[in-house]
């Protein structure tokens, strides 16, 4: 489920909180307070509250993920100019890396636009967070109000 227009982010730069339930995606240049656009993974049977199991895997990899939801997240960034994603987790836990290790063996076209790839408590930052740390990341974060007139210093 989405409610995203992927031409809307044609030829911008993008910041885009990734887990393995929901995508919030932001065009770096979009006013402050602006909603994101999201993407939703469609799990009807529930399967991916718990990616990690150990029944009939002795191994206790991961299964594979909801191919629908990485192909739909690629979907509405291929027209990006240019991506950063924030994951929260570490290593297999981290659905960034999930989403970039799909898009290098389906598109490496969009794979090729990711710049960086940044660990962050995405569920407690706000939507302006986000948006602040995608600039940041692409150098083009306002000035700060330090509350004294003193912009920028």
């Amino acid at each position: 489920m989405t409610d995203l227009d992927h031409s809307q982010l044609k030829d911008r730069l993008v910041v885009a909180t990734v887990d393995f339930h929901s995508a919030r995606i932001f065009a770096t240049d979009a006013p402050a307070h602006s909603a994101p656009e999201r993407v939703e993974a469609s799990d009807p049977r529930g399967y991916y509250a718990n990616v990690y199991h150990r029944a009939g895997n002795p191994d206790g990899t991961y299964e594979a993920d909801s191919d629908a939801y990485w192909r739909e997240l690629d979907h509405h960034l291929d027209s990006a100019a240019a991506i950063v994603l924030l994951g929260h987790g570490t290593g297999k836990a981290n659905a960034a890396h999930h989403l970039i290790a799909w898009m290098t063996r389906h598109d490496s076209a969009t794979a090729g636009k990711v710049l960086a790839v940044l660990r962050a408590d995405i569920d407690d930052l706000t939507d302006e967070q986000v948006l602040r740390l995608g600039q940041q990341a692409y150098g083009i974060a306002p000035a700060r109000d330090h509350g004294d007139s003193r912009r920028g210093a």
